[in-house]
């Protein structure tokens, strides 16, 4: 179980640190990595800890995921905290890093709101519970993995940054947000991205069990542990 958490903990970490690292160097460059770049190098990341991870831990790098997991009954509860606990560490120790290389920049990459608190909240719900949609169809259990898994989690994680980035940040992920916000000390808007892709991603698992074949996620597959 350690290496599943460090798993966890090290997925998460690569993910802020690739992720809200674009977001910083391209401030600081002047625009050289470009937004595009940004949202690539957020689905390249997953995409690489998926096939990295998956057969490890499940490479959830994501609370929402793992509670997620869970409510379509096929993650244990207890190990629902001890993952969401390594992974928020793991995002918190990237935005330290990002700090002590980048001590100028204010943001470190956390996300906040381009409108109002409500338009982002809707985006963030909609975008996670799209993702969480595509994971559940894609997943083997609890274990994001196969031949397919990283390309199509990836590709959903950058289409999604490309198109609603500009306006809510397009976290999708409890711990992603966390870890800038807390280490930048931007906490005004950190309950959007902690609330909303959360919920979201629960809404996920309920229209997995709508639109796809009866037992998709029913316990037959349970725990991921077959």
């Amino acid at each position: 179980m350690a290496k599943k958490f460090f798993a966890e903990f090290f997925g998460t970490f690569a993910l802020v640190f690739a992720g809200t690292g674009a977001i910083v160097i391209d401030e600081v460059s002047g625009g050289a990595v470009t937004h595009v770049g940004i949202a690539l190098t957020f689905g390249l990341i997953v995409l690489a800890m998926v096939y990295t991870l998956g057969d490890i831990s499940g490479a959830h790098i994501n609370p929402a995921v793992t509670i997620s997991f869970f409510v379509a009954r096929r993650f244990p509860g207890s190990n629902v905290l001890p993952y969401i606990i390594s992974q928020c560490a793991g995002a918190i120790g990237a935005s330290a890093v990002l700090r002590v290389l980048f001590p100028q920049n204010a943001m470190l990459g956390a996300t906040i709101p381009a409108g109002s608190s409500l338009q982002s909240f809707v985006l963030e719900f909609i975008l996670s519970a799209l993702l969480m949609f595509v994971i559940l169809g894609v997943s083997t259990g609890a274990r994001e993995k196969g031949i397919t898994a990283g390309i199509v989690v990836g590709s959903v994680i950058a289409l999604e940054a490309m198109f609603a980035g500009p306006i809510c940040g397009a976290s999708m992920n409890p711990a992603r947000s966390l870890g800038p916000a807390l280490v930048s000390l931007h906490l005004q808007s950190l309950w959007i991205y902690l609330l909303a892709p959360t919920v979201g991603a629960s809404i996920g698992v309920i229209a997995c069990r709508c639109v796809r074949e009866p037992g998709c996620c029913s316990s037959a597959g349970q725990y991921g542990l077959q």
